[in-house]
């Protein structure tokens, strides 16, 4: 039975790239317009964008899904199948940086098992000379003594986009952000001739438009995949319980063993290691201080719902 990595679903279809002997996928050829078999729903399960399937051609050129193999990873928001990586795209301007939702972005990647990888892009429009601030150089520091990767990047200049190809060699990733920070735009500089949608900004509200519609694997010339996704307006931490958010905040860890009490919130508790390395100013302000806005955002939802 032929393998292969669906690429796109849409309107009740599964577009199969084939893939090689060596587990590769071919991406010189067509993908292939498949119909799940009805087994798929009596056993209350369903094929994602990315899943590798087992498939079969029928008369008329098109194919069935008859297996999904075992899944490394499933995301419900966007719904795709084996992603290990989520790249995090963060303009440095035109949108403004918004450290906010950049760790609530972080919060949930942790949560979902993923490696992070943040891209600051537009870097051409950064002017250290003449901004009060450099951003790129405080973002950097702060994110990278946490222990997460940063890079760097323009699509008009092309600066930091052969790194971040390395990146993403032989894996899906899944491109996610700020609205309107150029991840279309990142995407065609990766693959010239992609040609992807782009969507200007609107200065007015200070953000893009979303142009993508449907989770789409675009297949990179050096075997990875990237899900190009709608965009998010909003996370909220319905899936996350109150007590695993501070596990999503990687720095905690070292201390948060060290608490006096089991169960700590790390916010008011005597013997509190957490809140001790803060005031030492081993956790940064920020960060601190968005942990504490979602410990709060989170306990407003759950006696909502």
């Amino acid at each position: 039975m032929p393998e292969g990595i669906i690429v796109k679903a849409l309107s009740g279809y599964y577009y199969v790239m084939p893939l090689e002997d060596s587990g590769v996928p071919s991406v010189e050829g067509s993908a292939v317009q498949c119909r799940a078999r009805g087994i798929f729903r009596k056993r209350g399960t369903s094929p994602l964008v990315g899943d590798r399937v087992g498939y079969m051609l029928t008369e008329n050129g098109e194919g069935t899904v008859d297996e999904i193999r075992k899944r490394e990873t499933e995301l419900i928001r966007p719904p795709v199948a084996n992603v290990s990586l989520a790249v995090l795209l963060f303009s440095v301007k035109e949108p403004d940086m918004n450290l906010n939702l950049l760790d609530k972005f972080l919060v949930h990647i942790e949560q979902a098992g993923l490696d992070a990888l943040i891209v600051l892009t537009k870097q051409d429009l950064a002017d250290p000379e003449n901004d009060a601030r450099d951003t790129v150089a405080e973002v950097k520091a702060l994110y990278e003594q946490i222990g997460y990767e940063v890079i760097s990047t323009s699509s008009r200049t092309g600066e930091g986009n052969e790194l971040l190809k390395e990146r993403l060699a032989g894996k899906i990733s899944v491109f996610s952000g700020q609205s309107g920070v150029g991840k279309s735009s990142m995407l065609n500089a990766l693959m010239p001739g992609l040609t992807l949608e782009t969507s200007a900004i609107s200065m007015r509200l200070g953000r893009g438009k979303h142009t993508t519609r449907h989770v789409e694997l675009i297949p990179l010339d050096n075997g990875g995949f990237v899900a190009d996704t709608p965009g998010f307006s909003q996370l909220d931490f319905l899936e996350i319980g109150v007590e695993e958010l501070s596990t999503c905040f990687r720095e905690f860890a070292q201390y948060a063993d060290q608490c006096k009490f089991r169960g700590c919130t790390h916010t008011h508790e005597p013997g509190c290691r957490v809140l001790a390395a803060k005031a030492e100013g081993m956790i940064s302000e920020s960060r601190y201080k968005h942990y504490e806005q979602f410990l709060t955002e989170m306990k407003d939802k759950k006696r909502r719902y």
